[in-house]
């Protein structure tokens, strides 16, 4: 974790909300200047997104380690930007990323989109359940395919349950068209990424075009990681243990990290394991040691590693040296 630690003549710490902010400003001392809720408005404040544009210096704190630093049995607004204020009075903030402004629009919408996604999926193992809920047989064919859905209603007698599967079809096809339209506008239009690194994040086995856009503008800048174990963590892809006194006592930190770089680098790893045969012989390897589960978490886990160094060393993907490393 990164803190803030550069000195100042004052120090300003703010609980934002949409219509209200408490500020409260500190001098060099300590002592507070200013402790009030105010409006959340231009007039009052510049908004985080203009204070760069009007050379104002600001740092955007990392809400869940400031959570566990400041946590006390009273909590409100008040409260609130008078620790964060003291935070950075001594060098204690912890500091979250400041996502670039022009790429965050297209940023989203890959969110949005993988969002449908899983919608997606819930209804298609909604179907797989049901079957499996009234005993009847195999579909023997991947319902993810417009092609091998027809008549799958059929295939269940009760009315009622007819009914329940048809609608979850007429979802998923209308689910198709959005993502289809959504994938054909984000392909043609996102402008904000490097098309080199785009197209080494492709050489993986497996990963197209919506999947490394996904990775490039979670990870935006690579840089930003000065180690590869600070970009798995990132991820999230390790556990972070806890001790005390030279005792264990289990992991924590599974809240803080970048879940869309968790999914995007599983998803790449399944997919390497379907294109290629020395990934499925490697992933065999590991699942005689670890069991299935943990070997993906595993494979996963190498993956972003191999991403972090294709990135920082500006190399495409080492299928070769992947499996033998």
């Amino acid at each position: 974790m990164r803190f803030y630690t550069q000195q100042h003549k004052h120090y300003c710490g703010i609980d934002l909300h949409a219509r209200t902010m408490y500020v409260c400003i500190l001098d060099q001392a300590g002592t507070v200047l200013v402790h009030k809720n105010v409006a959340a408005t231009p007039e009052n404040f510049l908004r985080v997104d203009l204070c760069a544009q009007e050379g104002i210096a600001f740092v955007l704190g990392h809400a869940l380690y400031m959570k566990a630093i400041h946590g006390g049995k009273a909590k409100n607004d008040k409260i609130d930007s008078h620790k964060i204020a003291v935070l950075l009075w001594g060098g204690m903030l912890p500091l979250a990323y400041v996502y670039p402004p022009e790429m965050r629009a297209t940023r989203d919408l890959l969110r949005r989109r993988c969002h449908l996604m899983r919608k997606r999926a819930e209804l298609l193992a909604h179907i797989q359940n049901t079957n499996s809920q009234y005993n009847l047989p195999e579909f023997g064919k991947k319902l993810a395919y417009k092609g091998n859905r027809d008549g799958v209603e059929e295939h269940f007698p009760d009315p009622s349950v007819r009914k329940t599967i048809e609608m979850d079809l007429a979802l998923i096809d209308h689910y198709d068209q959005l993502l289809g339209e959504v994938e054909l506008y984000i392909t043609r239009t996102a402008k904000g990424h490097d098309a080199q690194s785009l197209s080494r994040l492709q050489s993986v086995p497996g990963m197209g075009k919506i999947l490394a856009l996904v990775l490039r503008y979670e990870i935006q800048d690579i840089a930003r990681c000065p180690r590869v174990q600070d970009f798995v963590s990132y991820c999230p892809l390790v556990q972070w243990a806890k001790e005390s006194a030279g005792k264990r006592l289990g992991t924590s930190g599974k809240k803080i990290g970048n879940p869309q770089l968790t999914w995007a680098c599983s998803a790449a790893a399944v997919l390497l394991l379907r294109q290629h045969q020395p990934g499925k012989e490697y992933f065999a390897k590991v699942e005689r040691k670890h069991g299935k589960g943990k070997a993906l978490t595993v494979l996963a886990h190498k993956l972003a590693r191999a991403v972090y160094y294709m990135l920082t060393r500006e190399q495409a993907f080492d299928l070769q040296r992947f499996v033998t490393a």
